[in-house]
């Protein structure tokens, strides 16, 4: 067998095998300056529901990773890094990984955490996991004790713990008795330093402290989703505030504690306000629409390349984002090791003559282009409305359906009639890397749902999770964007900042993917 840190040095997992060796020091004492006390958040939209598994929503993920966790995870700079497992170890062949657990770690209900569970979270993930094809190349898992669960894998993939480690729909660890819950349906226990206290649909989730957390004391704080994590305050309340004037009049008041969303608009007059803290996290978010594949007329790749041709990109991301934007050239942004701007010149064309040449060629008679929407989330709602204008001025049919997010979103995921695009955000999707935000694309995918799949992308991607060198997968991640920019698998319209701020008498609190309650502590 090969240790976890020999395997990192020679493939993706450097900063895993760093990350393991710098935390083996003892937790210090307290992250908390203060214990105690009920910390007020508030979210800019509805939380479609609590299941890890089941749901690729932002607004789960905002408050489920504050009670899930996993066997892998990934750290302050996008490394893995282990979590609920103690090691792991790689055979030669690659095909086999084997994971000791940390021991004394229970669930929320009092159980201790085996394998068994580990073995039954992985079975219901292969099920009903909204991203399950991170399991495709997996042959099967074992058990072979209480403290050991065991991965063999078909075919070696040198991205697989890449992939094993995405936290955009994580393979979070549930009892075994809760495993056969339905989608949407799972009991929301798990190992995290908080547990669920309430939730009321369409009002607010509240967490409570988990008095049996055990630390990772082999880290001295917090570290992406992983690390070592404390929980500082009695309880988070995390409130749907889907109003951006009522969040910020809320935070301005001291109503809530933080926010996860400043709107443009107030972001100066809170940046004069000595009693709010204002942090921003540059590039966060990719505004991206799809489209389905499966309903006419957008299942003809002409039609697609039509309305993508229609396209002015800066009058979108204007008014999507308050002018606060970036333009990109593909599906990962500057500096990032795959990077490419293979198919670029597929993007903001703003060519409404090409763009009704194909619908021409396409025999496109007027059919109704439904797109897809929600106003929670304001630069969507934004991007479908000068989208549908666009569309009109080129000759297409374009209409809006808006719904709630949790039902908009549903629909996407569930459903293959009655929309042609849906709108959304990418931001963990391309934080995690390359291969991950080309799996959103790749069969089975819930993304990307055509009759069938794309071969020439399915080819790219199969290099792209396989290739033995970093230079062949990025190689391999070029081609497989060109495609998907091709045949317009999704639309990458540009890059936007986040703006979040708490009150200044929080302290603990830094700006991630997630709000993370781990650390965050209220001065008396």
């Amino acid at each position: 067998m090969i240790t976890i840190r020999t395997f990192a040095s020679r493939a993706v997992l450097g900063g895993l095998a760093a990350t393991l060796m710098a935390g083996t020091a003892l937790a210090q004492a307290s992250q908390c300056g203060r214990k105690g006390g009920d910390l007020t958040f508030a979210l800019e939209a509805r939380v479609p529901g609590l299941d890890q598994h089941a749901s690729n929503s932002s607004a789960t993920r905002n408050v489920s990773m504050n009670m899930f966790e996993t066997l892998v995870t990934r750290d302050e700079k996008m490394n893995p890094v282990l979590e609920l497992a103690e090691s792991m170890d790689q055979s030669a062949d690659g095909l086999t990984y084997t994971f000791k657990l940390r021991q004394g770690i229970t669930f929320h209900n009092g159980k201790t955490m085996t394998s068994a569970d580990v073995a039954a979270s992985f079975q219901r993930y292969s099920k009903i996991g909204v991203d399950r094809s991170i399991l495709e190349p997996v042959e099967k898992w074992e058990t072979p004790d209480a403290n050991t669960f065991v991965l063999r894998l078909k075919e070696a993939r040198p991205t697989f713990i890449e992939q094993l480690s995405a936290f955009t729909v994580p393979v979070v660890i549930i009892p075994a008795e809760n495993a056969e819950a339905a989608a949407q349906q799972l009991p929301i226990v798990g190992t995290g330093p908080f547990q669920l206290e309430e939730f009321k649909p369409d009002s607010h989730v509240k967490l409570k402290r988990f008095a049996g957390y055990k630390p990772d004391t082999r880290h001295t704080t917090i570290s992406g989703f992983g690390g070592n994590k404390e929980a500082c305050v009695d309880t988070v309340t995390f409130r749907m505030m889907t109003e951006p004037a009522a969040r910020t009049a809320a935070l301005e008041v001291g109503e809530i504690h933080g926010v996860e969303d400043v709107p443009v608009a107030s972001q100066k007059r809170l940046a004069g306000n000595k009693d709010i803290k204002l942090s921003r996290l540059e590039l966060f978010t990719m505004n991206v629409a799809y489209p389905n594949a499966s309903f006419p007329p957008t299942d003809n790749p002409k039609v697609r390349q039509a309305i993508l041709a229609a396209m002015d990109f800066e009058e979108i991301m204007e008014a999507a984002s308050d002018g606060q934007y970036k333009l990109n050239k593909g599906f990962q942004f500057p500096g990032m090791n795959y990077y490419s701007e293979a198919g670029a010149e597929n993007l903001n064309q703003k060519n409404k003559e090409k763009a009704k040449k194909l619908l021409a060629e396409a025999g496109y008679k007027g059919e109704k282009v439904t797109l897809l929407t929600n106003r929670e989330f304001p630069y969507m709602y934004n991007t479908s409305l000068v989208m549908a204008e666009q569309l009109k001025a080129a000759g297409i049919n374009a209409e809006l359906l808006v719904l709630d997010w949790p039902a908009a979103l549903q629909k996407s995921i569930k459903e293959t009639e009655g929309w042609n695009f849906f709108y959304t955000g990418w931001i963990t999707v391309i934080a995690l890397g390359g291969p991950q935000t080309m799996r959103q694309m790749a069969a089975p995918s819930f993304v990307w749902k055509p009759k069938e799949p794309d071969a020439e992308f399915q080819a790219a991607f199969q290099v792209l999770s396989s290739g033995k060198t970093l230079d062949e997968r990025k190689a391999a991640f070029a081609k497989a964007q060109a495609r998907a920019l091709d045949q317009v698998m999704a639309i990458p319209f540009g890059a936007m900042p986040k703006t979040q701020a708490v009150r200044a008498n929080v302290e603990g609190f830094k700006s991630y993917y997630i709000p993370r309650m781990s650390g965050v502590w209220i001065k008396g």
